[in-house]
């Protein structure tokens, strides 16, 4: 696959999508009545999950496209930006999201985050990540298939691995989970980011 350019695609935006297409089959999968269903993310609904990734999402195309700083984008993703239709919020975000990485020369800008200057690149590991793990939390959530596909969970690991010592620090994860001797790479992967499976 090549751009107008004749460049040839970098490898990351077809994973990005293909972790953009997991999460949004999973969230095309909520029923009307689980919305408010817990989730292994503590303290989180089945919305709040759904609008915590949404809210990333909605970041994108600011931090990529724009190049904007979290302090001039300010509170404008703060809250509930599902709204009366959460399946369409979300759909939109991703679109966007998934636009801004994709534009020519995307992936090699330089991102403004909250701890500081990253390269676009790792900006969109991260993402990718992020919406791996949470299918599998929103699956968990409302019942669907748990089963993640492994090309994913193997990036998921290979991107998480050489912090992972730190993420419980940070307040946002759970201590992580000893895995059995047999455990799966996705068990392992999920045991590492606090979830028991």
């Amino acid at each position: 696959m090549a751009d107008t350019t004749g460049k040839a695609a970098h490898p990351l935006l077809a994973r990005h999508a293909a972790a953009l297409d997991l999460f949004t089959d999973r969230v095309h999968e909520v029923r009307a009545d689980q919305w408010d269903a817990p989730t292994p993310c503590t303290d989180w609904s089945v919305r709040d999950l759904v609008n915590h990734l949404t809210v990333e999402q909605l970041w994108v195309p600011s931090l990529i496209r724009d190049g904007a700083t979290i302090a001039s984008v300010g509170d404008a993703f703060d809250g509930d930006m599902l709204g009366p239709d959460p399946v369409v919020s979300w759909d939109t975000a991703a679109a966007a999201a998934r636009e801004a990485f994709a534009e020519p020369g995307a992936l090699d800008r330089t991102v403004h985050l909250s701890f500081g200057d990253t390269s676009a690149v790792f900006y969109c590991g991260q993402m990718i990540t992020d919406l791996v793990v949470h299918a599998w939390d929103l699956s968990r959530g409302i019942g669907a298939d748990e089963r993640l596909p492994d090309d994913l969970v193997a990036f998921s690991v290979g991107e998480i691995t050489p912090y992972a010592a730190d993420l419980e620090k940070s307040g946002l994860f759970a201590p992580a989970v000893e895995s059995p001797a047999d455990a799966d790479a996705q068990t392992k992967m999920l045991n590492l980011l606090g979830r028991r499976v």
